[in-house]
């Protein structure tokens, strides 16, 4: 028997790794993502019902930075948007594993439309991770 279709559509995303024992030390053991299937060359991982996959491949050049808030965001990047409590839990699993932030877990555009909870952080390849939280769902595409 198939799953049900989930009630909104998951997203696939595939990212470049230079070492798949780290991506899995950081996605299966920090960030605590649940593998699906692998091979010598890739591996498949439950990202919050999301399919992300890291495959063995050369990295291209490193990523560029746009200012927002007064911080230098790198582009590209890819993450999640948490409930708060989850995303607090995960900054402190992150502090906990000795994560260096490119951007520190804070509070951005307090009182404004959009305002959010976020942080910044690299995977062990290079690859660009933000998790973010607002207290308000109907905030995420705030104009």
């Amino acid at each position: 028997m198939s799953a049900p279709a989930p009630s909104i559509p998951r997203f696939h995303l595939a990212v470049p790794v230079d070492d798949l024992a780290a991506a899995r030390a950081f996605y299966g053991g920090v960030l605590g993502c649940e593998q699906g299937r692998s091979s010598e060359r890739w591996i498949d991982w439950n990202l919050h019902g999301h399919q992300f996959v890291t495959h063995l491949a050369h990295r291209p050049a490193a990523p560029a930075h746009n200012p927002v808030d007064g911080h230098e965001v790198p582009v590209p990047h890819f993450g999640l948007i948490l409930p708060i409590p989850e995303f607090h839990r995960l900054a402190g699993r992150l502090r906990d594993a000795g994560t260096r932030f490119v951007i520190e877990p804070y509070l951005r555009f307090a009182g404004e439309p959009g305002e959010q909870w976020t942080m910044f952080l690299l995977d062990p390849a290079g690859n660009a991770l933000e998790f973010k939280a607002f207290a308000d769902d109907a905030q995420v595409f705030a104009t």
